[in-house]
């Protein structure tokens, strides 16, 4: 089984697909109608939805992205306006890579972790 789709439930779709698609650099989809826009994180899709019977503006799961980079990309992303909740460090040793992350949160308080295996 794979993940196809993850819904953020967002307080205003143009908003957040401004965030997900220009702070976080995610791909743009497609858009279907005023309240839902599609983005592309690898083979996942990232549906940005009003609240539609279920979901709660900033009280969503957290989704994980990984990056190339960590540190940088951090920096670049609160540079361009997202805000940090915590900056990049280390996690866990594993036995093959370092587990690094960090933290920042959408326009609506989502929680979003960046995570790098740093080997």
């Amino acid at each position: 089984m794979e993940l196809g789709q993850l819904a953020i439930t967002v307080r205003d779709v143009e908003v957040a697909l401004r965030f997900y698609r220009d702070v976080l650099g995610l791909t743009f989809l497609f858009s279907a109608g005023p309240n839902l826009a599609f983005l592309a994180a690898g083979s996942v899709r990232i549906m940005l939805s009003t609240p539609q019977g279920a979901g709660a503006v900033g009280a969503n799961s957290t989704p994980y992205f990984k990056v190339t980079g960590l540190e940088a990309a951090y920096a670049a992303m609160v540079a361009k306006g997202a805000t940090s909740e915590r900056a990049p460090q280390l996690t866990a040793k594993m036995p093959d890579h370092d587990l690094w992350m960090g933290f920042l949160r959408d326009p609506d308080g989502n929680l979003i972790g960046l995570m790098e295996e740093k080997r």
